[in-house]
């Protein structure tokens, strides 16, 4: 099992960068994607959700209406857009895979509930 995240990076304030989770290993039509992101001294929190079983998604209130989640379940791979990013969305991003089922669709962002993590990749937001 993998997940790979690319296309992290160093933007200004109000830029964007595309996120890519490359998924091998697992049937990826039976799980959610998700993506969380984690700060120098901070805990490690949901971003955005998707469900390949359905195309459902789910974002944080903090990122809603600037990132946008995507799934090419032909290509086992989930994207993350990031359009006006702020200093504060920096963080290393992580995407995870969880096996779809009612309590992940109602709590999107349970750390515990998710089977595969990727390795991170580095955003970094300058002002």
């Amino acid at each position: 099992v993998q997940l790979v995240e690319s296309g992290g990076g160093l933007v200004q304030a109000g830029g964007s960068l595309r996120l890519s989770c490359a998924a091998s290993g697992f049937t990826f039509d039976e799980y959610a994607i998700g993506w969380f992101r984690q700060a120098p001294g901070r805990e490690r929190e949901g971003v955005s959700w998707i469900s390949s079983t359905d195309g459902r998604t789910y974002y944080a209130d903090s990122v809603k209406g600037r990132y946008t989640i995507s799934s090419d379940n032909a290509k086992n791979t989930v994207y993350l857009q990031m359009n006006s990013l702020k200093p504060e969305d920096t963080a290393v991003y992580y995407c995870a895979a969880g096996k779809v089922h009612p309590f992940l669709r109602d709590y999107p962002f349970t750390i515990r509930e998710y089977d595969y993590w990727g390795q991170g990749t580095q955003v970094t937001v300058s002002s």
